[in-house]
Parts: C-alpha cells; structure tokens; sequence
C-alpha cells in the first residue's frame, strides 16, 4: 500500500494509465431527471459519474462548494461520494481554504481526518502560519494556488514585484521551500496560461501539478501538454468536470461520461 499522496497519485496513475482527474461539480440545475428524482440528488449523481468514469481517471476533484452551498444534505452527500471513489484512486477535495493557523489546523483535521481526503486545495496568500497546519499531514497532498485559470488571477498573481518577477512565480518558489519538509507540496496551475506554465515547471520540477481548465474554460489540451508534460515524466494532472459530467442531461449521461472521459484520457496520451 502507498504511504504517500505522491504514491497513492504515481501508482494509480500508472495503473490507468492516465493523467486525467474529473472534477465532481454537482449542480442541480445541470443534472439529468433520474438524479432529480431520487432522495440524494448530489450522491445519485456523482456516485454514478464514479462508477461509470473510474477506468479512466487516476484521480477525482469533488468541489466542496457544489456540497456545502445544500447544507447537511450536502455534507453528508459528499461523505458517501468520497467513500464511493475507488481506495486506490486519490481524492483531491477542491476547498481553496487558508486562514489563521488555529482555524487552518481545523480545516486540515476537518477535510484530512473527517472527510479522509487524500489532498486539498489550499489559498497560501496568508503564509507559512497558515498552510503549516496542513502540511503536518505528511501523507497528504497540499495543493497550492499558484496561477489560476479566471480572467481575475490578472489582478494579483500576473503583477510585477519590485525585482520584476511575477507574483505566482515567487509564490512557485515558496512551493518549492515548503516541499522541502515533507515532500507533500503540490500546485495549482490554470490551463488557460499555457505560455506562462514553463516558468514554474522550471521551479517545481518534481512536485505534482494539477491544471483545470481544459473542456468548459476554453483551456488549450495541446498547448498545456506541450509546456507541461510533453517529454518530460512529471506529475501532471489534467483536470476537467463539466465536459465530461455534463456530457449528457438525459438518461445515458453515465454513458456520455463514460465516452467524453476515454476520449480525453487518449487525447492526453496522445500528446504525452
């Protein structure tokens, strides 16, 4: 068994195949009528999306907002997604959490050791007090935003120090010295900035990289690869929900997801 994130991640990657991780963004003006109709909307939907995608994914992105935006329901929902995803396949819950240190050790209990996650997203604009509590989890994976794939990642991350480097490739570099302990850092890197992803695979040359963006945000699959993962053997995640879970809004959207996720798996591999 892996001790790891990083094993969990290479072996199930390995095992699939795949770099691809689906994104589980349950919203209920988007589901099919069969998930409307039944007592637990979010977990008919999602667990089905699972069963039905799970050869082709090596890990899955559950986003906490879809789930908690419905109160306990939600809550609860999420716990049965989790416990549904294969044990061998990672579950990266996508929270964007970071606070004071006192509050981030609760996140990091709350979604590490009550909700079994495997890795979180994590905000790491308020420093090393306030992502220290999550990387004490030495078994998990923390992934930092780094680069974002929203038209706003402008307002911050792309300005320009007073050395003339960019925000996020000083927050790569913090990345980098963070790893160093534990060897649990990870990044967020948006497929929308294609151009700007060799930079900061410069920097983090052995910590795993998970880009969303690819499918509904309008990402570059061929560009990605080229700057990312082509040629190289680095750990990279190609993230996409709503193309894939979205596929269909009838009867056979496990079979639509099934088809949109093969595909883009062997697209991936393709430009590998």
């Amino acid at each position: 068994m892996p001790h790891s994130f990083r094993e969990k991640l290479a072996e199930s990657s390995t095992k699939s195949d795949s770099l691809l991780c689906i994104g589980l963004d349950p919203d209920i003006s988007k589901m099919p009528e069969a998930a409307l109709k039944s007592d637990d909307p979010l977990a008919y939907f999602c667990t089905r999306i699972v069963m039905a995608t799970k050869e082709s994914a090596c890990a899955y992105k559950p986003n906490f907002a879809f789930f908690e935006s419905m109160g306990i329901k939600g809550r609860l929902a999420l716990e049965k997604v989790i416990k549904s995803i294969p044990r061998e396949i990672p579950v990266i819950l996508d929270a964007k959490v970071g606070d004071i240190g006192n509050t981030s050790a609760h996140y990091a209990r709350a979604f590490f050791e009550e909700l079994n996650a495997d890795a979180l997203t994590v905000n790491p604009y308020m420093g090393i007090d306030s992502v220290s509590p999550f990387l004490e989890y030495e078994n998990k994976g923390v992934f930092f935003l780094c680069l974002t794939s929203n038209k706003g990642s402008m307002d911050l991350q792309k300005e320009e120090l007073k050395n003339g480097e960019p925000v996020y490739i000083h927050v790569a570099k913090k990345i980098k010295d963070w790893d160093a302990k534990n060897q649990n850092c990870c990044a967020v890197v948006g497929a929308t900035n294609p151009q700007e992803m060799q930079g900061i695979r410069n920097i983090l040359d052995t910590q795993p990289v998970l880009v969303p963006g690819i499918g509904a945000q309008g990402g570059d699959l061929e560009a990605v690869c080229r700057n990312i993962i082509t040629g190289k053997n680095l750990p990279t995640l190609i993230s996409a929900s709503r193309s894939i879970i979205y596929a269909s809004a009838g009867d056979d959207f496990e079979e639509a997801a099934n088809i949109s996720a093969e595909s883009l798996r062997k697209k991936i591999n393709d430009l590998r």
